[in-house]
């Protein structure tokens, strides 16, 4: 029998992995509320100061690496867990 060749690291148990998913997926839930948040508060001061926050749109550009990184945990694309468990992402 041939191994699947994407997961490389040692396998839990698929229930402690389900409580994982389950706790990504609120935090899932919660960055895109964050991420909104964010959107709302670059439109305003786009609009205000004709262009961006460079703070907010690096960690606008993290926040969404993030989203990425847990998207890919919950669909079994990936073994590795996302942040608190590994480091939080860049944004540059």
């Amino acid at each position: 029998m041939s191994q699947n060749p994407i997961i490389t690291t040692p396998r839990r148990s698929i229930w402690v992995r389900g409580l994982f998913m389950l706790l990504m997926a609120l935090v899932y839930q919660l960055s895109g509320t964050l991420l909104f948040i964010v959107a709302v508060l670059q439109f305003i001061f786009a609009l205000t100061n004709g262009a961006p926050n460079p703070r907010l749109l690096a960690f606008g550009r993290s926040l969404g690496r993030y989203i990425q990184q847990i998207a890919g945990f919950l669909t079994f694309a990936t073994e590795d867990m996302p942040f608190p468990f590994n480091d939080w992402p860049p944004g540059n």
